[in-house]
């Protein structure tokens, strides 16, 4: 790379970090007092790169001020603080470190795990303040209880291993978790949340905040938890409902709580401050020396290996594709996007497997990007955006025992190309496959085994139902009074009187109980409403 590319640090960041840039001969100015979005603004225009940790805020107005970036690397594994919409409309790499911190944090679990078992800071400020009351702080044996996981990655996995040393009996509630990924890490599987709660001492959250995950833990789950038990959080906040917690912890309904992420950061204010059976840090998991360097000496590396050779690690938003193969998979990644995203928001159940064919011309093309992207837009709707990216997506699943497979076919029927997913989950097999029409832009072809031809919209419903008379008007008559304007409408059936399906184009996204309205709708089997980045 020649040095007229820059790249900007606009966060504190490890002095390795400084020295890989160096060594590469990157130039680069460090200005650690710059991350918010205004005076990035200021500063943006002439760099190719930008290096941020939590502090810095890259709002759509840095990114417009941007002309010349290119790339921005995250030293960490949340990029809520980017505007990734903004950021791929310009074609500039957004790429993060997910994994290196994630002993960090797992220990970090673990310590709040003691400290909320033994009581330690509410020991620790009475002691100092000279008193001595040793019968007061009755803390609970951890050899022989049972911890339970809601979700089971990279960190969960940690925490779950280390856990089985301290002699813990370890469950786990887990979408994507596979009876052999069971059998490898030597842990039970609990099949819904509520079991799991109710029969877990202690409850640590690895998952990250979604529109699915939000106050996951509810009031309703504290109030199935035993009255021992002890609820961890340094996962993400906003997935424990903290006011109905606190509630809980003041009436003694659950023993303890230990939290070191919140619902508003940072915290200055919140219901379970100021109570002696909680333990709270200031989003401390990931803060080690060692993480740190960690995930410094990574960006920068994938910084180097971006602005010299072009090559994509760690991608939020964009596959690892040549320059050369670009034009001709551009098309085929938008298809791969949104038959993913379909799939990913419409199962339900535990994937098993991930089954691929590629039909025809596209099968002669690089389709390991294509692949990635599949099963990274599969992921992505239950577990977060951000949470699986083009480059980790395939470990991502591996993790969880998904398998995947890919099979390449020669031209037939009546598209000379196309992509088909078929999935497994733990209850039902779904498909969907697509392909691209002249104009470049791509088609959902057929659904389920059901032939359809429509183009994806930004909002769109799907219905699966009887095929009777009357029902196309029933529905079109209810969204009518929903006020819900209809754009496009493509059905299908495979045969007179058997299983139909709708996907309809709409304006505007449907609130829940509106969908509510239209799953109890006379022959409805399912009805899901979806969203597409078009």
């Amino acid at each position: 790379m020649s040095k007229e590319y820059k790249v900007l640090i606009s966060d504190k960041i490890s002095q390795k970090a400084i020295e890989t840039l160096e060594k590469n001969n990157i130039a680069f100015d460090y200005m650690p007092d710059c991350g918010t979005s205004d005076s990035l603004i200021e500063v943006i225009e002439p760099y190719a790169g930008l290096i941020i940790r939590s502090a810095s805020k890259v709002s759509k107005e840095v990114i417009v001020r941007g002309k010349n970036l290119q790339v921005i690397g995250r030293a960490g594994i949340g990029v809520d603080n980017i505007d990734i919409k903004a950021a791929s409309s310009k074609g500039i790499v957004v790429m993060n470190t997910p994994h290196g911190n994630a002993i960090t944090t797992a220990e970090h679990t673990l310590a709040m795990i003691f400290a909320a078992s033994r009581q330690i800071s509410a020991a620790d400020q009475s002691t100092q303040k000279g008193k001595w009351e040793k019968s007061r702080f009755m803390g609970q044996e951890l050899t022989g209880k049972t911890l339970g996981l809601v979700g089971v990655g990279n960190i969960g996995s940690i925490v779950a291993d280390r856990a089985l040393g301290l002699k813990l009996k370890v469950k786990a509630f887990d979408p994507f978790l596979t009876d052999e990924r069971v059998k490898l890490l030597g842990i039970e599987r609990v099949k819904t949340l509520e079991k799991l709660v109710t029969e877990s001492d202690i409850i640590s959250l690895h998952i990250p905040k979604t529109d699915k995950t939000r106050n996951i833990i509810n009031a309703s789950l504290i109030k199935k938890m035993k009255s021992t038990a002890i609820l961890i959080n340094c996962a993400r906040g906003g997935l424990v409902d903290e006011k109905a917690l606190a509630y809980a912890l003041k009436n003694k309904s659950i023993a303890a709580a230990a939290f070191d992420v919140f619902d508003t950061e940072p915290a200055l204010d919140n219901p379970l401050f100021g109570l002696e059976n909680v333990v709270c840090t200031p989003h401390l998991g990931a803060s080690t020396s060692e993480a740190q360097v960690k995930v410094a000496v990574q960006v920068a590396e994938q910084m180097v290996d971006y602005l010299r050779e072009g090559a994509i690690t760690n991608s939020i938003n964009s596959p690892s594709i040549s320059a050369a193969e670009a034009p001709l998979l551009k098309p085929w990644v938008k298809v791969s996007d949104v038959l993913g995203g379909f799939i990913g928001q419409v199962i339900e159940t535990g994937l098993k497997e991930i089954n691929i064919e590629y039909v025809g011309s596209v099968g002669e093309l690089n389709t390991r990007p294509l692949t990635c992207s599949i099963v990274a837009s599969i992921l992505n709707p239950i577990v977060g955006l951000g949470s699986v990216n083009l480059v980790s997506s395939l470990i991502f699943a591996r993790e969880r025992g998904i398998l995947i497979s890919e099979i390449k076919k020669d031209s037939h029927g009546a598209f000379g190309s196309y992509i088909r997913i078929l999935v497994k989950t733990e209850r039902a097999m779904r498909s969907a496959a697509g392909t691209v029409y002249s104009d470049g832009k791509p088609r959902f072809i057929q659904i389920n085994g059901i032939d359809m031809d429509t183009m994806p919209q930004k909002f769109m419903l799907y219905t699966s139902n009887l095929d009777t008379p009357g029902f196309i008007g029933l529905l079109g008559t209810t969204l009518g009074k929903m006020k819900v304007n209809i754009a496009t409408f493509s059905l299908g059936r495979k045969e007179k009187a058997g299983l139909a399906l709708a996907l309809l184009g709409i304006d505007e996204n449907i609130n829940p109980e509106n969908l509510k309205e239209i799953k109890c709708l006379k022959g409805v089997k399912e009805a899901k409403t979806l969203s597409f980045e078009i």
